[in-house]
């Protein structure tokens, strides 16, 4: 069973940064894909960015370069560096890993005051 363990949310000001962290504490396989994805209250869910374990990287069209995707495949981690955040990012920021299927973190909340 795999557990994804998230850390690193909170509240910022306006063009603050934030660095989120996501550890599978279990893994018996190869991850291939871990990413974020984010849900504010009342909207969609959508893709914050993703990178596979080969490197490839993708990332929502809102970021505009403000954000960093990084992995530590040893620790089984994935970071997502935001800098330059805006109210607009406020959501709860889930992170994702694929081993098999595909597994949850249980969300950490990201507040951006103005």
């Amino acid at each position: 069973q795999v557990q994804l363990v998230e850390s690193g949310g909170g509240l910022v000001q306006a063009g603050g940064s934030l660095r989120l962290s996501c550890a599978a504490s279990t893994s018996t396989g190869t991850i291939y894909d871990m990413g974020w994805y984010r849900q504010a209250p009342g909207k969609q869910r959508e893709l914050v960015a993703y990178k596979s374990i080969g490197g490839i990287t993708k990332y929502g069209d809102f970021v505009n370069g403000r954000f960093t995707i990084t992995r530590d495949n040893p620790k089984n981690t994935v970071y997502l560096r935001m800098n330059s955040l805006e109210p607009e990012d406020t959501a709860v920021y889930y992170c994702y890993a694929d081993l098999f299927q595909r597994h949850w973190g249980q969300g950490t909340q990201v507040t951006v005051s103005s």
